[in-house]
Order: C-alpha cells, then structure tokens, then sequence
C-alpha cells in the first residue's frame, strides 16, 4: 500500500490506575490500557492493524500479546526494548510505519507490576539482574549495583564539576510535587518543601528519598493513525513534528563525559530540527525524571539553559506552576506515577489537548517530550503539537 501523502497523529491515549495495584498482571494493565486508548480514539480493537510492545523491566508481556487481545492479521508487530526512551521511540517507528503505508492504526504499549503485596517499593527492581563477567563486573562490585547508586556517581561529577547543589535538586523535586497536587492521578499529591527534601533520608548519597522516582504498577497505551483518519474520530489529534535518538555508549573510563552531558543533547537537536523549530519556540517540556538530576541535566542539555547553569534554572522556579517553562505538569515520575517513558508522553498529550484541567498550560503549541534509558545511555526527544505543521 503506498504510503503517499500520508501523516501520523496520535489519536487516543489509555491510562489504568497507578500505584499500589496488586493481584493484577502487566498482561491484564496492557490489555486494559490498550482498550482504553481505542475507546478514547473511538475505535474498536479490531481497527488496530499494528502493535508495538514495550516489555518493561521484568518482560512480563511481549508479542504474545496478540493472541491475549485476539488481534488476526497484524500488519506490524514487534517488542520495543530502549527502557526508559521506549515510549518515544514506539512512537517514531509507528509513525514511520503510517507514513510508509504499512500499517494504518499502530497501538503502543507500556504495562508493568513491579510492586508486590508486602514488599517495600526498593525491593520491587531487585532481582532484575544479568550477570556481570569480566570488567563489565567492577561496578557491581564496587557497590554500584542499581540505578540510585550509578545516578548518584552522574550526579555528583556534574556537582563537582558546576557547583549543582543538593538543594538546587531540591527545587525539582518541589516543582514537581506542586503539578502534581492539581493532577486527580498522582500518587503523591501532598505539598513538600525545600526542607523537607533535605530532610529526607540518604538512599545513595546525593540523592535522597525524595530526589528519587515513584515505583507504579499500571499501563499506559497511545494510538497513532492517519491525520486523514483521525479527522473524523473522537478525540483532537495531537500531531508528530519532530523525534530523534541518541545512544552515547559511555565507557567508564577517563575522558568520559558521563554524568556531564547526556544523549539528550543529540536527540533534543535532530527533533528540533526535523520539527523545524528551535528551543525558544518550546512552550513546555515533559522530561524524563527518574531522578531529579536527569530533570536538571537534560534542560541543559535541550539547550533551555547553558551546560552548568541547569541548577540556578530550577532553583529559579523557572519550571514550577507559573515559572517560565513548564516542566512536567502531571508531577512526573517523581510525584505523579512511574511508567517509564509513558509518564511525560502521556502528560503532553494531555496538554496538547487542552485537558489538563487545573495544571493545564495557557500555551501549548509545541511540547518538547524526552525518554532516557538505562543510565544514561538511551535516549529519545519527541516534538508533539495539538496543530498540523505546515
């Protein structure tokens, strides 16, 4: 089918509850998910031609998720594995795939069921482990075994390095706690202060508890379609300008500028430039904020701020309710839920639409979304707008 003239739009989004779900596979949260997005799109599971699976950690789900929702003659099925940049590149590839003709209506998946009844949040990661040979070992072995511990040696080169401060993570952490008190999901809705970060406890020095994501169970799904198509469907379409990626592979030796600049900053330029804007035209940004230092950093790293000034931005309450950028408006994954790069693309859909209610941004005509993988080391920038670019 030739794929002329055609342009993809993101026309339904689902979203399960979040938080201490138990009793409930991520098989069950996709499906739920997915449901949601057709039914929000208006359009039936058997209109989706295309599927696209991000497993999550624990890969509880993957292609087998056809058969579980009774999907016959997928045009384009496959398991989309960029941890935390997932979400961003899902939707690259189903919008490729729209555009070349071959598949007409992609759903984008993301479910996961980390927390279990009577096990702390902490725990719900811990036998997520590949085993570590050779060199690739070290880190393991020098304590740095999960991510608060590999983010905290990130954060703390780019402490030493610029002057970032403790309470300057803080304010991200503030920030987000302050959407999220007008977002009816959040899991975490009550206001926090400054001194309440610093008096949160140690969890790998420097960050503390509240400088740290939630952990969620739950699903979020996307659809995308034709802009043609999603014309006469329910919801108003929220349309792709621009994406990009960028996997820097850091070494852990000298001359490595990891913890300094991250794939953000290749994958933010090639999305502006594909969309044909620049970093001035932003009007809000939803980031991935598994840690309150990948907020700060990536801001540099987009360019809204110069590499090393990323903490006197914040701090500046440039990114709070009324500030100059809007930053994740939902409250992000540090107060609002956890889905992995499902979190801020879902928050700028949202937005884009003009449903944010309370937290709804007066301007929203381009959305800058960002993924980050890993430690570091996958990343993906989607540029979304509620209008058709001409």
């Amino acid at each position: 089918m030739s794929g002329a003239g055609r342009t993809a739009v993101i026309a339904g989004l689902g979203l399960t509850e979040f938080g201490r779900i138990y009793g409930r596979t991520s098989a069950d949260f996709a499906v739920e998910a997915i449901a949601r997005a057709a039914e929000d799109a208006g359009l039936t599971l058997g209109d989706i031609d295309g599927l696209l699976v991000n497993p999550g950690v624990g890969g509880d789900i993957d292609l087998r998720l056809q058969s579980t929702l009774q999907m016959r003659d997928t045009r384009l099925l496959a398991t989309v594995q960029g941890f935390g940049s997932s979400a961003g590149q899902m939707v690259q590839y189903a919008s490729m795939a729209i555009a070349s003709g071959m598949a007409d209506v992609v759903a984008c998946v993301y479910a996961d069921a980390p927390l279990k009844e009577g096990k702390g949040a902490g725990a719900s990661y811990a036998g997520q482990k590949r085993p570590m040979r050779g060199v690739g070992a070290l880190p393991a072995a020098a304590g740095l075994r999960a991510a608060p511990e590999r983010y905290a040696v990130a954060a703390r080169r780019h402490m030493e390095t610029y002057g970032t401060t403790s309470e300057q993570f803080g304010a991200v952490a503030v920030a987000a706690r302050q959407w999220a008190a007008m977002n009816p999901r959040a899991q975490m809705r009550e206001p926090i202060t400054l001194a309440d970060h610093q008096a949160s406890r140690m969890i790998a020095d420097p960050l503390r508890l509240l400088d740290c994501c939630l952990v969620s169970n739950g699903g979020v799904a996307v659809i995308l379609t034709t802009a043609e198509r999603a014309a006469g469907l329910r919801r108003p379409p929220v349309h792709v300008w621009g994406w990009g990626q960028a996997h820097p592979g850091y070494v852990n030796r000298r001359g490595s500028e990891f913890g300094l600049v991250t794939g953000a900053a290749r994958s933010g330029a090639e999305a502006l430039k594909m969309a044909g804007v620049g970093v001035g035209d932003i009007d809000l940004c939803q980031i991935y904020d598994c840690f309150t230092y990948t907020t700060l950093v990536t801001l540099e790293d987009y360019g809204f701020c110069a590499k090393g000034e990323g903490g006197a931005f914040v701090a500046s309450g440039a990114i709070a309710p009324g500030g100059s950028l809007p930053v994740n408006t939902g409250g992000g994954e540090l107060s609002s839920f956890y889905m992995w790069g499902m979190t801020p693309l879902s928050e700028a859909i949202i937005q884009a639409r003009g449903e944010g209610g309370d937290r709804q941004v007066p301007e929203h005509d381009l959305i800058m979304v960002s993924g980050n993988g890993g430690v570091l080391d996958f990343h993906s920038t989607l540029i979304l707008s509620p209008h058709a670019r001409t």
